[in-house]
């Protein structure tokens, strides 16, 4: 027989076994003071506000590293070699009072302006039948792993047998230069286009030029201006490099060429001057020219922070 459960005789027992309940606290109300009751924003101080100047930074920087280059210059002491940050400067100064530095430098932007110009169209060119089309796809891809590991410079004295001594043969190397990365970062940002974009363009009927001008050139906006950048960058070397070694151009000489002549004359300080010019120029398109664009487009849009 199975022994009976024990119960206990009352619930008190049971009662007296369970925890104290914790006391209960009395409700309260706190009035908190309305939020426009202090300022919700205050100016940040005037160091802060001058700090977040980009100008001000990169040019504590470039003043740094002129006086970097002032002292060292001074401590090696041999001007042939290694001419001061103020002998530089006053070179400069002479060239571009003088008119010559202007002159060749005009000479240097016009070549460089016609082969961009040429570059930029073609890859656009080359992109839009990519994205269009399984074939220009294949060409696409085939041309830029052909040509674009292939140094422009490299392409000089070929340029000098088909196009001869003129601003042809340095056009043709430019548009080399810039041709294929453009055209690689333009494709690869159409290729990162969200797919609802692209249906949405094909909901409206959008094909061919309409599709790529009005959905994927926006939305790829960011890479393809990597890819200007990037194609302004090697056009602008490509150009001094060859002008160093092709020399003048139909009897002009643009600033590559001033360069190599100052060299030729051991005049290092026109020399580095020239070489500074060149520095000057491509700080002044990238902070202008690309920072600007940058500010009106993408970042307007939100593509960029």
């Amino acid at each position: 027989m199975s022994t009976p459960t024990a119960f206990p005789a009352d619930g008190r027992a049971a009662a007296a076994a369970l925890p104290p309940l914790p006391p209960v606290r009395p409700e309260y109300e706190q009035a908190l003071e309305p939020f426009t009751a202090s300022a919700v924003e205050r100016p940040l101080p005037w160091t802060v506000r001058l700090w977040r100047q980009a100008w001000l930074r990169k040019g504590l920087i470039l003043l740094a590293l002129a006086l970097v280059w002032e002292l060292l210059a001074r401590w090696q002491d041999k001007d042939l070699l290694l001419p001061t940050a103020s002998a530089t400067a006053r070179a400069l100064f002479e060239g571009l009072a003088s008119g010559e530095l202007l002159a060749k430098t005009a000479i240097s932007l016009g070549v460089l302006v016609q082969g961009y110009a040429l570059g930029v169209g073609l890859a656009f060119l080359l992109t839009s039948l990519a994205v269009s089309t399984q074939l220009g796809r294949d060409l696409l891809g085939t041309l830029t792993s052909m040509f674009n590991p292939l140094p422009a410079i490299a392409l000089l004295p070929l340029a000098l047998l088909w196009f001869g001594l003129g601003q042809g043969s340095l056009i043709f190397v430019l548009v080399h230069s810039v041709l294929w990365p453009l055209a690689l970062n333009t494709y690869a940002g159409f290729q990162a286009v969200p797919e609802t974009l692209r249906m949405a363009g094909r909901n409206y009927g959008l094909g061919g030029l309409r599709y790529v001008g009005q959905i994927l050139v926006p939305a790829a906006l960011p890479a393809i201006l990597s890819g200007l950048k990037i194609g302004w960058a090697f056009a602008w070397r490509t150009l001094i490099a060859a002008e160093l070694v092709f020399g003048a151009s139909s009897g002009k000489g643009g600033l590559g060429w001033y360069i190599f002549q100052n060299r030729n004359e051991l005049y290092t300080d026109r020399v580095f001057a020239g070489l500074a010019l060149v520095v000057i120029i491509g700080l002044l398109v990238e902070g202008l020219g690309f920072a600007t664009l940058e500010r009106l487009t993408v970042r307007r849009w939100g593509q960029q922070r």
